[in-house]
């Protein structure tokens, strides 16, 4: 009996965790452009996000030129219907805001924003413009293009997915998956700021 109460309570513990942090993709009918882009060659090395360009949710264009202004991007890629990312979307503000002045980044990547055939879904767009506006994020919401930014989007199995880009345009650091707080965003891009001044 007590053996029993230990495994419920375990797999309650393990079921709580998943959904405070991370939510698992939805799959959507067919082969669309994200498993098309995960099998083809890329010329883009393994740390390059390579050349591209993207809108985000208000119609700016944004390109890999985006980065060389800071030292270093975090790049967090989320979907509308995902509700740890929606949580800690007020911390990367946070986070933004204060460090900005650092040379630090902050961009949004709303994976959900086109459908199966690569076209942008804007019912989704109307959807994040509301979601910036109830949170008060001010930094950029992108669409993905049809590359999946040269592949990097394809086979994101959980969301949100997290990586830094440095200004040359190369991914540096590890990615992280699922949710983090605002403390522990800082201490990571800390970390990450001291290993690329190196």
């Amino acid at each position: 009996m007590r053996k029993n109460k230990f495994y419920a309570l375990f797999l309650s513990g393990l079921c709580c965790l998943a959904l405070l942090n991370g939510c698992a993709s939805k799959d959507k009918e067919g082969s669309g452009p994200q498993e098309q882009h995960a099998s083809e060659e890329s010329n883009v090395s393994d740390n390059s996000v390579g050349e591209f360009s993207m809108q985000d949710i208000e119609g700016e264009t944004y390109t890999q030129e985006m980065f060389a202004d800071h030292d270093l991007t975090m790049v967090n890629v989320f979907t509308t219907w995902c509700t740890p990312c929606v949580n800690e979307i007020p911390d990367l503000q946070t986070l933004w805001e204060n460090q900005k002045e650092q040379g630090v980044n902050v961009v949004g990547i709303v994976l959900d924003s086109i459908d199966s055939n690569g076209a942008a879904d804007q019912e989704i767009i109307e959807k994040a413009k509301v979601l910036a506006e109830r949170t008060g994020a001010a930094y950029p919401f992108l669409i993905p293009d049809q590359s999946y930014l040269n592949g990097r989007l394809s086979g994101i199995n959980a969301v949100p997915e997290t990586f830094f880009v440095d200004k040359d345009g190369n991914i540096v650091g590890e990615t992280y998956s699922g949710s983090r707080s605002l403390e522990d965003w800082e201490t990571i891009v800390a970390a990450l700021k001291q290993e690329t001044a190196q």
